[in-house]
Parts: C-alpha cells; sequence; structure tokens
C-alpha cells in the first residue's frame, strides 16, 4: 500500500480533533484551578436570560472558592456604566480587586493575575456567553489554559445567543462542565466538613 498524503487542511483538522480529545480528558483539583467570573455586575445581570439560576450558581461556585482557597479573578467591564459585581457574589467571594476592563475579552487585564498564581486550569461562568465570556475562553485556550466552561454559569439576554456562545467556546476547545459537576469533581468525596457545608447549598 503507498503513502497516502493528506492535506494541510485535513491535518488541522486532525490536530484541533486530537487536542480537544484530550482537553476533555482534563480532570478539575482544587490545588491547581482558578474560578474565574466575568462582568456579573448589577445593571447587566438582571437582563440575562434565566438571571437568578445563574447568579445562584456563581454564588456556590464562589462560595466553594472561598472555603476551598481556590483563587478567583472577577473581571467588570466599564464599571463606572454597568456597576459593580453583584452583592450576593460580592458575599460569597469575601474580599477581592475587580479587574476593570473596556475590551470585550478579560485576557489583557487577566493576564498577569494569571501568571503570578501559575495554575493553568480555569473555570469560567459570567456574562455575556456570545461576548466576553467566549471571546475570554479563546483568548486563555490561545495561551495555552485549560479552560472548564460552567455551561448553567453562563448567559447572555437572549437563550439563542447564550447557546452560540456556548458551542462557539466547546468547538475551541472548552471543556463542558456544570456547578454540580465541577463542585463535587472538586470535592471528590463524601462525608468531609467541606462537602456537608456545599451539600446544603447544592440541595
Amino acid at each position: 500500500m503507498g503513502f497516502r498524503q493528506i492535506s494541510a487542511a485535513s491535518f488541522r483538522m486532525f490536530r484541533r480533533d486530537w487536542s480537544n480529545s484530550k482537553l476533555m480528558f482534563s480532570r478539575l483539583g482544587a490545588r491547581d484551578c482558578v474560578l474565574f467570573i466575568c462582568d456579573v455586575q448589577t445593571r447587566l445581570l438582571p437582563e440575562m436570560w434565566e438571571a437568578q439560576r445563574l447568579e445562584r450558581n456563581i454564588v456556590m461556585l464562589s462560595t466553594l472558592a472561598r472555603r476551598l482557597e481556590i483563587p478567583a479573578l472577577v473581571s467588570q467591564q466599564n464599571t463606572a456604566k454597568i456597576g459593580a459585581t453583584t452583592d450576593a457574589i460580592q458575599t460569597a467571594l469575601g474580599p477581592f480587586s475587580p479587574l476593570e476592563k473596556m475590551r470585550f475579552s478579560a485576557w489583557e487585564a487577566a493576564r498577569a493575575p494569571l501568571e503570578k498564581l501559575g495554575r493553568k486550569t480555569v473555570l469560567l461562568c459570567g456574562l455575556e456567553s456570545h461576548i466576553c465570556v467566549a471571546q475570554t475562553a479563546l483568548d486563555l485556550l490561545e495561551n495555552g489554559y485549560t479552560v472548564f466552561g460552567i455551561y448553567d454559569a453562563i448567559s447572555s439576554r437572549q437563550a439563542w445567543n447564550r447557546q452560540i456562545g456556548w458551542e462557539r467556546m466547546k468547538g475551541a476547545g472548552v471543556v463542558p462542565s456544570s456547578t454540580e459537576s465541577a463542585i463535587y469533581e472538586i470535592l471528590g468525596e463524601a462525608g468531609t466538613d467541606d462537602f456537608r457545608a456545599m451539600l446544603s447549598l447544592v440541595k
């Protein structure tokens, strides 16, 4: 059988599919991840699809991060006009310094803090799926980070734009997860004080 030459386009597709399959086997752990909350701000959240559920899920992730000492980064888009991060998330996280930005992607604002932390896995949630979250995810992937997208903690004003953003991110290599899935994967076991504390919120 002779050697069959493949086109450059076919090779790129193979490399992308192989890379994505490797990402699907990535694991979450408290020691090597960062929670990234993108633009969940007071004047933006009320306009979002399923806003209450989204905020509740991000509060759970924030509570887990604080309890397990997982670093959290929080971006805010044009705070003067859109407001600060919502009170519920601020309370769950505890004190933090928001990453102020005007660009849709939070990468430029987050780059230095991420490099200082030295962690390469990001739990990404926030607003809006098809704009700031997607562009942030793409930049994180391009710069060598493994990104877990928390599906039920990401939204947009319209359900279809939320889905468009999600499909774009997943196609680019974001690992799909959910609030409960991420929490239980990071906890790893039942019967601990951390498990009992989180269980009361998940229920």
